[in-house]
């Protein structure tokens, strides 16, 4: 393997004070530009009695108020920009649940930024100039697609523009084509290896090495699955369109210990989730992030209610967290039990006769919530072993979490799916 150190960008070699210090003074003139050009800023700030000078080093950050989804929809679409619309060069959006989405402005050094760190990231990941690049994540308003095209440009690769869908035709892509790389989200990645074994291709002889896998929540169980299935090194990357998109953190092959955090760029808290005050590092809570170097919509402590934890660096100076445990705003509360989607899935993944595709389905049964967990079958799965995989989980969830569901084990690919992504929790309790 070629020595990593050896292809690290200029951030990447800063020494831990460098970083510091270059961390504080972008901060401030973070705090700065939003304080002066975006109208919410100016009035949060001036309502929390903070002003940014008042941000003399990296602790005095907590000072200063948060920032929510639910902001950002109040300034749709526009409001939160603090650049003139002329200098706004791209503009993505994340899904609006309530109809609104999250608007997000990129300036050409904005989108310059997003290459760099996507760019960043696939070296990160073991990918090198010249490689190929799959790249299956969905096109469009949504981040992933772009933010991972341009960023294999700018490192120098061939990009294949797969996006999402067309299954079948993926396979023959990868086998055709040869990349070294893919990058898509697990789930997919999954619907992927079935279709490849479907096809009676076998997946562990194709061209692919890497896997960048993002854009949900995944287990170490996963990783294990598709490692062991593809031959390949499966790998984290983190991001969401409110900060850049993808390319706000990665996991480095060599070590495969968290996710390194590019935080000469995007500075990050953990906070408790119920109080909003700041934890020590190592302590799991939700996490926050702080534009330090963005033009069009900096964001000034975001709440990403992604749950995880920050740990020193290890192949690079930058802090590293925790793979996503969950989200606060996904977790499920049954019958006084915390529940998150990803301990169904390190259960569904070591359940014989399924494959790893579920979805949980709220329910109100009287005054009591009922949960239902939709497992898919796989292909060569016989009714008596969707019985007994029926069984398995119910038991396994009762045991380990703590609480009874009901468990369907549905027909293969039956389960919705959106932008490559499988809907993990279906709420039909009834509203008021």
């Amino acid at each position: 393997m070629v020595d990593a150190t050896d292809l690290r960008d200029e951030g990447e070699r800063l020494g831990l004070d460098e970083l510091r210090a270059l961390q504080g003074e972008r901060l401030r003139a973070s705090l700065r530009h939003a304080y002066a050009h975006v109208p919410f800023y100016r009035t949060a700030f001036d309502k929390a009695g903070v002003h940014p000078d008042d941000c003399r080093d990296l602790a005095d950050l907590a000072r200063f108020p948060f920032t929510t989804k639910a902001d950002l929809r109040e300034n749709y679409p526009y409001g939160m920009f603090a650049v003139p619309r002329e200098r706004v060069r791209r503009i993505h959006a994340s899904s609006g649940t309530t109809g609104r989405p999250t608007v997000v402005g990129y300036t050409e050094n904005d989108l310059s930024l997003w290459a760099d760190m996507v760019a960043r990231s696939i070296r990160a990941a073991g990918g090198r100039p010249g490689d190929t690049v799959h790249v299956a994540y969905g096109y469009g308003l949504f981040t992933g697609g772009l933010g991972a095209h341009y960023g294999a440009e700018r490192l120098g690769c061939t990009v294949v523009p797969a996006s999402g869908g067309m299954t079948s035709r993926q396979v023959q892509l990868i086998q055709d084509l040869k990349p070294g790389i893919i990058m898509v989200t697990p789930s997919y990645m999954l619907t992927l290896l079935d279709e490849f074994e479907r096809q009676g291709v076998d997946p562990r002889g194709t061209s692919l090495r890497v896997g960048i896998f993002g854009a949900e929540p995944w287990t170490e169980a996963m990783r294990r699955e598709i490692e062991e299935r593809f031959a390949i090194d499966a790998v984290d990357i983190y991001g969401l369109s409110e900060v850049i998109g993808p390319g706000v953190a990665q996991e480095c092959v060599e070590t495969k210990d968290g996710l390194h955090i590019w935080e000469d760029h995007f500075y990050p808290e953990i906070v408790d989730p119920l109080t909003g005050e700041v934890l020590p590092e190592g302590e799991e809570g939700e996490l926050v992030f702080t534009s330090l170097t963005k033009e069009a919509m900096p964001v000034i402590r975001y709440r990403t209610r992604d749950l995880t934890r920050l740990l020193p660096g290890t192949a690079r100076v930058f802090r590293r967290m925790r793979k996503v445990t969950g989200r606060s705003d996904d977790m499920v509360i049954l019958r006084g039990v915390n529940l998150f989607p990803t301990q169904i899935e390190e259960i569904v993944l070591r359940t014989p006769g399924v494959a790893p595709h579920f979805q949980l389905r709220l329910t109100r049964e009287g005054r009591l919530d009922a949960l239902t967990v939709r497992a898919e079958a796989r292909p060569d799965a016989t009714p008596r072993d969707r019985d007994t995989a029926a069984r398995a989980i119910a038991a396994a969830v009762k045991d380990g979490v703590g609480v009874s569901v009901a468990v369907e084990v549905v027909d293969p690919e039956s389960l919705e799916r959106s932008v490559g992504k499988i809907r993990r929790i279906v709420d039909l309790r009834p509203r008021g």
